[in-house]
């Protein structure tokens, strides 16, 4: 499974990666325009990830934003939903609003930080990614 993960905060970052990397290769970001500019790439290598880790407050671009930019290249691509990178947002924000919002923008699930292991892989297993 190819995997990035879009995270400013260093700890946050350091965990994600540790833990997803027993599922697959993972791609780390710092901040938003680095994310999008790195999933542009895998789609010009035919490399797309099947994963991606989207924290919502990030430097540059949030993680609306680079979501929002993701869906519609992947429309503009004729990418099929089923065939769509598979974004999960993180974060510490957990109003209903912010979790509305993200959804409506496509993404397939919601993980709030601290990240739970046990939830976090039953979402993978869920999504079908292991």
């Amino acid at each position: 499974m190819r995997i990035l993960i879009a995270e400013d905060d260093y700890a946050s970052r350091r965990f994600m990666q540790n833990f997803l990397s027993r599922y697959g290769e993972c791609d780390v970001t710092v901040d938003g325009k680095e994310a999008l500019d790195a999933f542009l790439m895998a789609l010009e290598e035919k490399e797309p990830y099947d994963l991606i880790c989207l924290d919502i407050m990030m430097p540059l671009l949030d993680g609306y934003e680079v979501l929002r930019a993701i869906r519609e290249k992947e429309k503009e691509e004729q990418i099929s939903e089923e065939e769509e990178s598979k974004v999960i947002m993180t974060t510490a924000l957990g109003d209903s609003r912010t979790v509305k919002k993200a959804f409506d923008l496509g993404c397939v699930a919601y993980a709030g930080k601290p990240i739970d292991k046990e939830k976090f892989e039953r979402q993978l297993k869920k999504l079908g990614l292991i």
